[in-house]
């Protein structure tokens, strides 16, 4: 939230934190193979890593240190990430299945505090997009091969699929005027 540091996610495996008041790149943070996606919690103390998704992991890192922490197991071959405006809890979006033709997709909470997986969310299709309304209780979750599936995040569970148009491949949510 300060604005201070840049993460970007390389293929090769690390994240190269940018400081931004200068535009140099810092020292690289090994996170795994193949980093895909960050999100950083809103107090800027955490940025989680989609970075594995050969080892259906995804790794935090302490962004006051640059130092990343154990990884975290979710769903197999993890793409997605969002955090929940009170940065409470972490969403990551998996396919889970050994072929494309048995893809069943899935949202794995992660609860922040403790750095520890909840358990998945079944979603079906190929998710592909991820976000949060405003207030923090609802992730609408696109997915390639179906619906939009809401998922309420007071008790993590997903809601009826809302039909749209042809595979979806992004959501974005408006914010509350001030």
């Amino acid at each position: 939230p300060d604005g201070k540091t840049a993460y970007v996610a390389n293929e090769d495996a690390p994240v190269t934190p940018i400081r931004t008041a200068t535009n140099t790149a810092l020292t690289p943070i090994k996170v795994g193979i193949e980093a895909r996606t960050i999100a950083i919690t809103p107090d800027g103390k955490t940025a989680y890593v989609v970075a594995n998704p050969g080892s259906d992991t995804v790794t935090p890192i302490r962004t006051a240190t640059n130092t990343a922490l154990a990884p975290i197991n979710v769903g197999h071959s993890p793409e997605i990430i969002a955090i929940t405006p009170d940065g409470k809890t972490a969403y990551v979006a998996s396919d889970e299945g050994a072929s494309v033709a048995s893809v069943s997709g899935t949202v794995t909470p992660i609860r922040t505090a403790t750095n520890t997986a909840l358990t998945p969310i079944k979603l079906g299709g190929h998710p592909n997009a991820m976000a949060i309304t405003p207030d923090g209780k609802t992730a609408y979750v696109a997915n390639e091969d179906a619906p939009v599936t809401p998922i309420r995040t007071a008790t993590n569970t997903a809601l009826t699929p809302i039909k749209v148009g042809r595979l979806p491949f992004a959501i974005a949510i408006t914010r509350p005027s001030a």
